[in-house]
């Protein structure tokens, strides 16, 4: 219940400085979660991305300031953080389909609505997951700067680095250095979520480390701190069923569990097989916790 709580606690944060500079490391503080955490979950569970939501809530004010007063484009433009008259009639214009001044005019303009978090009756569904508590894991990854997941699914600079990784031949390296009994039965690809800047963040393909001494100078040996793991599997056609897995995460396993909240700092995708065309595909995905 915190959770959602939380989830209230950031919008209200944002709507409060709505025509101000907008922190989204504090918005995610008052959610309880890291940025890069709560900026997936945000759009996973409304279909659009934070950034999203402030530019068309503030557009969406912009009209109603416009229709209702007597302020003057230049300042309406300004008030809600566009820096010249022109780039603020292109954004207007492609969110409400009309410019500022017909609007003023008495043009139709949308209404985008402030977001409220209301608990209600969902799921009823089982969900399979277990804990794990590895202690510090050994990787060895080749890692790259990527834009966020706005879902379960990868964004195309992940999808192209797996494909990057597989044609250099950087993946058949990779497996070369997984050890005999792994803990970590796979291929992994790591998000380093505590390291997220702005839009980007560190996303690696790697593999759990048997210690061989590499001299290779794009592979990297990072030692994973000791974190308790909630782990979900899924199976099925890829990547429907990763997405729709994460879905539930996020949407049913954590708003509803009062045991276990995400820790940030490490997120595991672990795939045992490279033939994602398989329709019953299996693979895991690891989700650093705290306990309550």
């Amino acid at each position: 219940m915190d959770w959602i709580k939380g989830i209230q606690r950031a919008i209200d944060y944002i709507e409060a400085n709505i025509t101000g500079d907008i922190d989204f490391e504090e918005a995610a503080k008052r959610a309880y979660s890291s940025s890069f955490h709560f900026q997936r979950v945000f759009s996973i569970m409304c279909g659009f991305t934070l950034g999203d939501y402030i530019r068309m809530r503030r557009l969406s004010l912009a009209a109603d300031d416009l229709i209702r007063g007597d302020e003057k484009v230049i300042d309406v433009a300004l008030k809600y953080g566009y820096e010249t008259p022109e780039g603020f009639t292109r954004a207007f214009t492609r969110f409400h389909g009309v410019t500022p001044t017909d609007a003023k005019n008495g043009g139709t303009v949308k209404s985008f609505s402030k977001l409220s978090v209301k608990l209600i009756l969902t799921g009823g569904n089982t969900m399979d997951y277990r804990i794990e508590k590895p202690g510090e894991i050994k990787v060895i990854c080749k890692r790259s700067r990527v834009h966020k997941p706005e879902t379960g699914a990868g964004t195309p600079d992940i999808t192209g680095f797996w494909a990057q990784c597989g044609a250099d031949g950087t993946i058949p390296k990779l497996i070369g250095y997984i050890p005999e009994e792994p803990r970590l039965k796979g291929l992994l690809g790591i998000c380093f979520s505590l390291e997220t800047d702005g839009a980007m963040f560190p996303y690696g393909i790697g593999v759990e480390y048997s210690g061989e001494m590499t001299d290779d100078p794009d592979l990297e040996v990072i030692t994973l701190p000791e974190y308790t793991y909630a782990v979900f599997p899924f199976r099925g056609k890829m990547p429907e069923t990763f997405i729709e897995t994460y879905r539930k995460i996020v949407g049913e396993f954590f708003p509803t569990n009062d045991r276990y909240m995400y820790a940030g700092g490490i997120e595991l995708e672990v795939y045992p097989s490279d033939d994602t065309s398989d329709p019953n595909y299996y693979g895991e995905i690891w989700i650093a916790v705290n306990e309550v």
